[in-house]
């Protein structure tokens, strides 16, 4: 006589009990054993802690404690509170995981439509940061094989040349890319490439946001300047002699601000900002003011002469008018 579903779903609780261990990894990965039950972070909900969700590795047994409509007594009813599908659907997937053959055995047409289910939104939160962490990871490991592949950059550039700045520690690429390097907690994380006519890129999925290409040696209680790009960078601190941070866009001002007050303590910090004097709202001063209020920097912008183009918008662009100038003007 042919088993009613209900006694498949069953059977199909009962043996899944014999590999619970590695049921349960595979279903809450960031869980732990604790004796007989898997304590872990529910992640049906925005569940920010473990320790609130236990599975007995005995019985299947489980429970939320902070949320009393979710639990269950078996590892079927929670695959199907987990995966948000219908508790023979669960069966039917933890049927073939383990190979029990219980719902399709002899060779038997499975009877239930396709096993589908739809991802909560937690799950869908933690599958997109868990593939962001890997983009991080992918590009940070591909920085650090260029990086140690290329050669130091040409100071006859045409980059370099056309901004009016030394090569100082870049590299460059086989096809001729400039790479400045991106730091993070000390760790090199990016690369900004850029060709001979000033297209600039970074890596693919790398991170950008609170980490900074440095020129000279940031040190407590010494000025370091905080800027937007690397060729501003260059020339501040070729006029400085003092320790440069470069952001590589406004909006990351702040954040590297930030993590360098954290990194390094007090600092001396002056935010060297742009000046979008042609475009709307100004965007790079604003930033820049944001940034210095933040963590208690000061904050200073080219000083432009009267017959400046509006054009000109960093300390570079100020130090490449004047060179076409033929001189320095008061």
């Amino acid at each position: 006589m042919a088993k009613t579903t209900v006694q498949k779903i069953q059977q199909v609780a009962i043996a899944a009990l014999q590999d619970a261990d590695t049921l349960l990894a595979e279903w809450l990965p960031d869980g732990v054993r604790q004796g007989s039950e898997w304590v872990a972070r529910n992640t049906a909900r925005d569940d920010q802690g473990k320790g609130s969700f236990g599975v007995s590795l005995t019985s299947g047994k489980w429970n939320d404690f902070a949320d009393a409509d979710a639990h269950g007594g078996d590892l079927v009813s929670l695959l199907s509170y987990l995966r948000g599908c219908r508790q023979v659907d669960a069966a039917m997937m933890i049927d073939q995981r383990l190979g029990l053959g219980i719902f399709h055995r002899n060779g038997e047409a499975q009877a239930s439509p396709p096993i589908t289910y739809s991802p909560t939104k937690s799950q869908l939160r933690q599958q997109a940061e868990a593939q962001r962490l890997l983009a991080l990871q992918k590009a940070a490991e591909l920085a650090k094989k260029l990086w140690l592949s290329g050669q130091p950059a040409c100071p006859g550039h045409a980059y370099l040349v056309r901004k009016g700045i030394s090569a100082y520690r870049l590299r460059q690429t086989p096809k001729g890319q400039l790479m400045v390097p991106l730091y993070a907690n000390g760790e090199l994380v990016n690369l900004q490439l850029i060709d001979a006519q000033g297209n600039k890129r970074f890596l693919k999925g790398g991170q950008v946001q609170g980490a900074y290409s440095p020129l000279g040696h940031v040190m407590p209680g010494k000025t370091l300047y905080v800027c937007e790009g690397w060729a501003t960078g260059a020339t501040i601190h070729a006029h400085t002699r003092e320790p440069v941070a470069c952001a590589m866009h406004a909006g990351n001002l702040e954040p590297v601000a930030r993590a360098l007050c954290e990194r390094y303590g007090h600092l001396e910090m002056v935010i060297a900002g742009d000046d979008d004097r042609a475009t709307p709202g100004n965007p790079g001063r604003n930033a820049a003011n944001t940034a210095a209020l933040a963590v208690g920097a000061l904050v200073l912008f080219p000083a432009w002469p009267k017959d400046a183009p509006h054009v000109l918008t960093d300390f570079n662009d100020l130090a490449c008018w004047y060179r076409q100038q033929g001189g320095h003007h008061e």
